[in-house]
């Protein structure tokens, strides 16, 4: 499965979203706000996702500003820390 694919469907189940599946999820949409619509709360549960599914710590508030802007943002910045 590729990373994309991957981080929708985590996003998906682990913060329990109802009503929506990976294809509906645009790569370059933004992940809070108006985009997909997730929280601050959100954005804790994914740092421990991040970590969880790919060993990449989100250190900080910075970092996941940039990380979070969308799900082609978060991919880069996986690939990257796992290159590092």
């Amino acid at each position: 499965m590729a990373l994309n694919e991957k981080l929708k469907t985590i996003i998906i189940e682990e913060l329990n979203l109802e009503d929506i599946s990976p294809k509906d999820i645009d790569d370059d949409a933004p992940l809070f706000g108006n985009g997909l619509g997730l929280d601050s709360l959100d954005a804790v549960e994914l740092v421990g996702q991040v970590q969880k599914f790919f060993g990449v710590e989100i250190k900080d508030m910075d970092e996941g500003q940039v990380a979070f802007q969308s799900i082609n943002s978060l991919s880069h910045f996986i690939e990257e820390r796992r290159r590092t």
